[in-house]
């Protein structure tokens, strides 16, 4: 059991040890409650008790991936649902669009500074349910059209046309 706090909790999913200890201090030195797991089956088992204002969360985890918990929150859905702010190693904007359609509010890509998580975090805890479903709409739509204009035939520059 946790005991109850006047601190917005933040639950830290993440299996590299080095960036769980670093973003740990870094939200606990500006005033968060901060719970900290290693896999997404110790995310799943700490979300009822700990019930975190916002979930940061590694994609990549094993056994039990981010993917999974993300699944689990939905199934499991509180309302209004708990914020995640996914934080991976993919830049693939095929993964980004997956996690936001998945729930993510925010996407960003490691090595990222701390201190710009934290900023983040805060930002994001000022947000309203709705506020949260707006920018996670805003999201996808901008991340689909990002997709659409990488994927968009080019016209190959190197052609020599001559002109009569």
């Amino acid at each position: 059991m946790y005991k109850a706090s006047q601190k917005k909790r933040i639950l830290v999913a993440e299996d590299e040890v080095a960036i769980q200890q670093v973003l740990s201090f870094f939200l606990t030195h500006r005033d968060f409650e901060v719970f900290a797991v290693s896999d997404g089956q110790e995310a799943i088992r700490a979300i009822p008790d700990f019930k975190p204002h916002l979930i940061i969360l590694d994609l990549g985890m094993y056994p039990v991936s981010g993917w999974e918990v993300l699944r689990w929150l939905q199934a499991n859905h509180s309302n209004p649902p708990v914020p995640v702010l996914i934080m991976s190693a993919s830049v693939h904007l095929s993964d980004q669009i997956r996690g936001f359609e998945a729930g993510a509010i925010e996407y960003i890509t490691k090595p990222t500074q701390p201190s710009i998580i934290v900023e983040r975090v805060r930002a994001l805890l000022t947000l309203t349910a709705e506020q949260c479903a707006q920018l996670q709409n805003k999201r996808i739509d901008e991340q689909r059209k990002m997709l659409a204009r990488v994927c968009a035939p080019q016209p190959d520059e190197f052609v020599y046309q001559k002109k009569f």
